[in-house]
């Protein structure tokens, strides 16, 4: 007698065995996307000009992703956007390198269309994606099955939020009088 009923998704009666499969099939895929845009040279490791870390490819993923997480903000408009992002890559610049290239790998598998699509739903370029369709797939993401989906979630929320509140205009709509004087 099967202890699973009928109703339940598909994805819950996955056999150890089928979910392996499908963790080597999804790794596999990656690794070809990668190898394929680094073949192509898609996906270039110099930073953006003026930035030590970030690249050019990273920008419009990042603005898309931190101004959903930032919500409505009332200091939130794209000279601030842009400044928050400039103080992301000057934290990234103070990380190991082995930091770096974790972010930077996380970031351009979201930002390559070929794996854009299947990791986020977001089929179409990050510039044209609604703040509804971004916070979805940070939903998803935050409330997946899977680890390495929630850790990216967290790393996303942690790293974008932090550079968001490390400005001081943001402190303002919050109550927060900034750092005591010394």
């Amino acid at each position: 007698m099967s202890t699973h009923s009928s109703t339940q998704p598909a994805l819950t009666q996955l056999s150890r065995r089928s979910l392996l499969k499908l963790g080597l099939g999804a790794s596999a895929v990656l690794a070809t996307a990668g190898m394929t845009a680094t073949l192509s040279g898609c996906s270039s490791d110099a930073p953006a000009s003026g930035f030590q870390v970030l690249r050019e490819s990273d920008m419009p993923m990042l603005r898309a992703i931190m101004a959903a997480l930032v919500g409505p903000h009332p200091a939130l408009n794209p000279a601030n956007l842009d400044a928050a992002i400039a103080q992301l890559d000057k934290t990234l610049a103070w990380t190991s390198t082995a930091a770096q290239k974790q972010v930077s790998d996380l970031f351009g598998m979201l930002s390559m269309g070929i794996t854009r699509g299947p990791l986020t739903g977001i089929w179409g370029s990050w510039e044209n994606a609604s703040d509804a369709e971004v916070r979805a797939f940070l939903e998803r993401w935050r409330d997946s099955r899977l680890d390495m989906l929630r850790q990216g979630h967290s790393a996303l929320n942690q790293a974008l939020q932090m550079a968001w509140y490390a400005l001081p205009v943001s402190w303002e709509a919050t109550g927060y009088p900034g750092p005591p004087a010394i």
